[in-house]
């Protein structure tokens, strides 16, 4: 019988996967073939995104791919289930981030070069940044619709942005004045009431004594003994017994033997330190109220880098930490210091920076918001939370608010405010719709002053970049054909990080009411971020 050679095969090597090659082949070929393009079908009803333009501020980290993935799970789930999907991407890039990672990376500060200079030199850097930037949600295997992209700064979301703020000017919503606002030394800009955060300091709380035209002292416990010449009145509760005899006489301030009123204040509370309160201006935002309340005179003492001014007399120059040590020395030696004890308080600063911040004097642009809360707590009523408990901080936010939407900085990369001041008559001249995008450090109005002066002086500030963020909605929309941005707005999704309900969700729904008189999107996805040793990422 002859012998049967049995044929045998070679197993295959077994070779490890390799994710860079196939996800680099898969990427490719979602674009080639635009598998995530915006397909739009008149027969549906459009599920839109409202989704969130990273900041351009550094490269991702974990904390991004986290939120944007579970967006993106979400779409995915509308987009296999038929629906018409609108996944646009944006970037963020506008404002003090983009300043900041600008003067890192070059080595310069905005303050030491001419504005147009500094601008180039942003957009520059742009150009350089953004693509690399863009593909790490690519990577992450987003599927938005990267053919539908805004930039916070270019000039379609430019428009886009001044247009709102003809529209608020239109309306009366819009409105500059001179007025006591939180200031950041450190950035050098006003900032809105949500740029805020408390941070925990230890303080030297000191009881400094002041005699008084009864003949009696009266002793004040604060942690800013560094603004007593700026020192205008002192408070007492009127039905603290301690104090009642001293309401309507003066006291004499030690160092500067100036004599302030002592008021009545139901606001003062008997409990906290001495029970009386020495008001300056402007130590904080209670001080601005009182001021307009009892109408006082103010004195203005700081500088806008947080130095003081020749008010402060031979302590002018000196920045607020150097000057407290100088002043509590000089009322040391006075012996007018009774005590002082070291505390631990919430001091408030500015989140960009953690420098704290000073209330200064400024000439501002502000929202007119204060008259609307009611209608804002309506407006959140209406939207669908996800989850739902997350409501809550945007009521509290709109039951909290204490101040109008302050919308300039005195920055220097960001969209202009389209308005010019007439050198003859002041009158303040807003641009045009049809000159949009508009520059008035470059450009001049279209026409001649009521007054008939073809002279100007352009406004130098330009807008909060959540001005321009809470247009969103429509610069998602206004990228698509005009017969169908009827059909997508509003949008269906918000999906965003619960640290930002107070920033960008609150200013996108007060926006859209105020425009269009409707919410701009239905659901609100909230997320929450990584945290590295309880820090976020």
């Amino acid at each position: 019988m002859a012998e049967v050679k049995q044929e045998t095969k070679e197993k295959p090597e077994n070779k490890d996967y390799d994710f860079k090659e196939t996800e680099a082949r898969i990427l490719k070929f979602w674009e080639k073939e635009g598998i995530f393009k915006f397909q739009f079908d008149s027969k549906k009803k459009i599920y839109g995104i409202d989704t969130p333009p990273p900041t351009v501020s550094g490269k991702m980290h974990i904390g991004h791919a986290f939120s944007y993935s579970q967006q993106d799970f979400a779409v995915r789930f509308h987009r296999m289930k038929g629906e018409c999907i609108y996944y646009p991407f944006g970037t963020d890039d506008n404002g003090l981030p983009t300043e900041r990672l600008v003067e890192k990376s070059r080595g310069i500060k905005a303050k030491d070069m001419p504005r147009q200079e500094f601008i180039k030199v942003c957009l520059e850097f742009l150009k350089q940044e953004l693509p690399r930037f863009i593909q790490d949600w690519k990577d992450i295997g987003m599927s938005c619709d990267f053919d539908k992209y805004y930039s916070t700064i270019n000039e379609y979301s430019r428009k886009i942005s001044q247009r709102s703020f003809l529209d608020l000017h239109k309306k009366g919503r819009a409105y500059r004045k001179k007025a006591p606002f939180m200031y950041c030394p450190e950035c050098q800009t006003a900032i809105a009431q949500y740029e805020l955060k408390d941070l925990e300091e230890s303080s030297a709380f000191v009881y400094i004594n002041f005699n008084t035209s009864l003949g009696k002292k009266i002793t004040i416990a604060t942690t800013r003994p560094e603004l007593l010449p700026a020192c205008v009145a002192i408070h007492v509760n009127p039905e603290d017994k301690i104090y009642k005899e001293f309401i309507g006489k003066e006291a004499t301030l030690p160092i500067f033997n100036r004599q302030v009123k002592i008021y009545a204040n139901k606001a003062v509370d008997k409990e906290f330190g001495t029970g009386a309160v020495y008001h300056c201006t402007f130590g904080d935002m209670d001080d601005v109220a009182w001021i307009d309340e009892m109408k006082i005179p103010v004195i203005e003492i700081m500088n806008k880098d947080g130095s003081l001014n020749e008010k402060a007399g031979k302590y002018k120059g000196l920045k607020s930490k150097e000057a407290r040590k100088a002043i509590i020395k000089d009322l040391q030696e006075l012996k007018s210091i009774e005590k002082i004890e070291t505390i631990k308080h919430a001091v408030k600063v500015h989140e960009r920076c953690d420098v704290p911040i000073e209330i200064l004097m400024t000439n501002q642009w502000f929202i007119k918001i204060l008259d609307l809360k009611e209608e804002m707590l309506k407006w959140g009523d209406k939207l669908n939370w996800y989850p739902e408990f997350m409501k809550v901080r945007y009521t509290n936010w709109v039951k909290g608010l204490k101040w109008d939407w302050n919308i300039s900085r005195q920055r220097y990369f960001g969209v202009p405010i389209p308005v010019w001041n007439c050198k003859k008559c002041s009158e303040q001249i807003v641009a045009e719709e049809s000159q949009l995008p508009v520059d008035p450090l470059k450009d001049k109005p279209l026409k001649k002053c009521k007054c008939g002066s073809s002279e100007f002086e352009p406004e130098k500030d330009i807008f909060d970049t959540w001005f321009t963020s809470s247009m969103t909605p429509r610069l998602a929309v206004e990228l698509l054909d005009k017969k169908i941005q009827d059909k997508a707005f509003p949008l269906t999704l918000r999906p965003q990080a619960h640290d930002i309900i107070t920033f960008w969700l609150f200013n996108t729904v007060l926006k859209s009411n105020l425009h269009y008189g409707k919410n701009p999107f239905s659901d609100v996805a909230v997320s929450g971020f990584v945290t590295l040793e309880g820090q976020k990422m």
